[in-house]
């Protein structure tokens, strides 16, 4: 091999030339995402001698979640690891990170550190400055990053994959709108709101009930940080000052906070309550009918498509549509469906 093709395969992988040496040579001492992004730049130049694929070590992927104790994570963490270990993905190793929702400097942090070590990343990320310039990174040093469940516009991103959040919410707020036919309030409790996901929710709501609904109102949309004793607080002083709500629509965690606040000024299940998720807890409040509808996000498929589109890009350089290959639709279920 001559060293104009060494030095163009380095510059192809933006690495030195020793390092692209150690790669061919299998010397070792490079992490698996050089490794990977160097046997990529030597195929594109033409140069034959690849490693064996019995050789290879896995792809490493790097998926990133909220530590939040919402059923819906620990869901979709599983989801994720159990997809991972079946056959079709047997060429991923999956390395879980779970960061607070209240540290978006320390989810970039880790972000920069798995673009140096992991061939790709599936993150559900907070809009702020530090995970974008992160994602930046990521985009320069060519490792893709797949966006989970709420969207990053405009970010250095493959794709996004999970519903459309704003379909999610007008849907609930026709759904409440046809159900409620005698003037009154709603609230809207949302969990926070530097994800995009829940804004759209709450947005998406919010816009058909003032389209089509004129003799409803939005009373108020409470922030309370997807904090369970602050749902309970902020929802207890509403309803201590305006008891006479029509209905709840909660877009994230604290279905079971809610339900016992209602229970406590006698609006349980007069009251409608549409909320999102379908585990234990919204399942029993569909049986007791003191939910009436729940939209779901389908955590399995959440997974699934992730997992695939990031095999693809790693294995088949595939560009996937920022948002039609990675959609996902959501479920409605009531007491009906849920059991």
């Amino acid at each position: 091999m001559k060293k104009i093709t060494l030095e163009a395969v380095a510059r192809q992988a933006g690495v030195g030339v020793a390092t692209v040496d150690r790669v061919i040579n299998e010397r070792g001492g490079v992490s698996p995402a050089t490794v990977r992004r160097v046997l990529q730049a030597a195929q594109q130049a033409g140069l034959k001698r690849l490693l064996p694929d019995e050789h290879r070590q896995p792809w490493q992927i790097e998926l990133l979640l909220s530590s939040s104790d919402a059923f819906f994570f620990s869901q979709l963490s599983q989801d994720f690891s159990q997809l991972a270990g079946q056959l079709g993905y047997g060429h991923v190793t999956l390395h879980r990170t779970l960061i607070a929702e209240a540290e978006p400097e320390k989810l970039a942090a880790q972000i920069l550190r798995a673009a140096a070590e992991r061939d790709g990343i599936i993150v559900f990320a907070h809009e702020h400055p530090a995970i974008f310039a992160a994602l930046e990174q990521c985009r320069l040093q060519q490792v893709p990053v797949i966006t989970l469940v709420t969207d990053l516009p405009g970010a250095a991103r493959l794709c996004h994959v999970g519903i459309n959040q704003r379909q999610a919410g007008r849907t609930a707020g026709l759904l409440m709108g046809k159900m409620l036919n005698t003037p009154g309030d709603i609230i809207i409790i949302s969990g926070r709101f530097d994800y995009l996901a829940h804004r759209q929710r709450v947005e998406g709501f919010s816009e058909v009930i003032a389209s089509k609904f004129p003799h409803l109102h939005v009373h108020k949309v409470l922030g309370a940080l997807d904090d369970r004793q602050q749902i309970g607080r902020q929802l207890e002083q509403q309803l201590y000052h305006r008891p006479a709500i029509h209905g709840i629509y909660n877009t994230g965690l604290g279905n079971q906070e809610i339900a016992d606040v209602l229970a406590r000024h006698r609006l349980l299940k007069t009251s409608l309550f549409i909320t999102h998720e379908l585990y234990p807890t919204t399942r029993r409040l569909l049986a007791e009918d003191a939910v009436v509808l729940t939209l779901d996000q389908n955590t399995r498929e959440h997974a699934r498509r992730s997992l695939t589109l990031m095999l693809n890009r790693l294995e088949h350089q595939q560009i996937p549509d920022d948002y039609e290959d990675g959609k996902v639709e959501f479920m409605l279920y009531t007491q009906e469906n849920s059991q």
